[in-house]
């Protein structure tokens, strides 16, 4: 080989070694921020070549799956209490939690117009289904639940209840007008750059628990740079700036 060769190959190696190879994260998003999370993989695997394979469901649901061995590396919940829990059983990394986004949960039908602006319908009765997460593996469903206790009509309408695994189900009975109302996350009725379709009263933040959704580092993704690496791009302001135009709130500069 020419000593240019032998230089062009040693220039090759130096670049490669001095840069971290581009790997693939497995990342589990809550069904709610779903769509947001598409558009930050985009701009993750943008700025740092790494790739990410997603799956999402309600948190329940990826915390059992967590539990039973699902090879997860980065969670992104619904709530501030799973990340913990996870923390606490050994399957997450501590510290490494923190909320990532603020959600907010709205009123939605898409029928323009049945809708009014204070929700007053709910308490009208025009319509038959109310469609809401699982409580028990959802918290956005927890939060539906809040809702209409703190407005002294849970037990009233609890006949009208079409109950979705996760978010994600509960905003399709909607869409699909198997329910003409749905308890459901504001980021599925905004996208941004366009305007909301049906008619919708976003829930006022004094009628239930703030959902703070976490997001933690899994024991499986501890050590791996692309774990690792999008758990500091959550923080970034590109990350922070996407998830503010989805809809949800953003907590204190982590």
């Amino acid at each position: 080989m020419t000593r240019c060769g032998l230089i062009g190959v040693a220039l090759i190696l130096s670049l490669a070694w001095g840069q971290p190879m581009a790997a693939t994260v497995q990342v589990a998003v809550a069904a709610n921020f779903a769509a947001p999370f598409q558009q930050i993989a985009q701009a993750f695997a943008a700025q740092t070549g790494h790739t990410v394979r997603v799956s999402t469901a309600s948190t329940g649901k990826l915390y059992l799956q967590i539990r039973n061995g699902a090879p997860f590396e980065v969670l992104l919940s619904a709530d501030d209490e799973t990340p913990r829990k996870l923390v606490a059983e050994g399957l997450a990394v501590p510290g490494s939690p923190f909320t990532y986004s603020l959600g907010k949960l709205v009123l939605w039908s898409a029928q323009p117009g049945l809708i009014d602006a204070d929700g007053r319908v709910l308490r009208e009765g025009r319509f038959q289904r109310l469609a809401l997460a699982n409580p028990k593996l959802a918290p956005y469903g927890t939060a539906a639940i809040e809702t209409l206790q703190a407005l002294g009509l849970l037990e009233h309408l609890r006949p009208r209840f079409v109950q979705g695994e996760n978010i994600a189900q509960a905003f399709q009975f909607v869409s699909t007008g198997n329910a003409e109302l749905g308890l459901v996350a504001w980021s599925q009725v905004t996208v941004p750059g366009q305007q909301a379709r049906g008619s919708h009263w976003v829930v006022p933040e004094r009628l239930y628990s703030p959902i703070r959704q976490d997001a933690a580092l899994l024991r499986r993704g501890q050590g791996q740079e692309a774990a690792e690496a999008l758990m500091r791009f959550l923080r970034s302001a590109p990350a922070r700036h996407i998830i503010q135009t989805w809809g949800y709130g953003l907590a204190a500069e982590p």
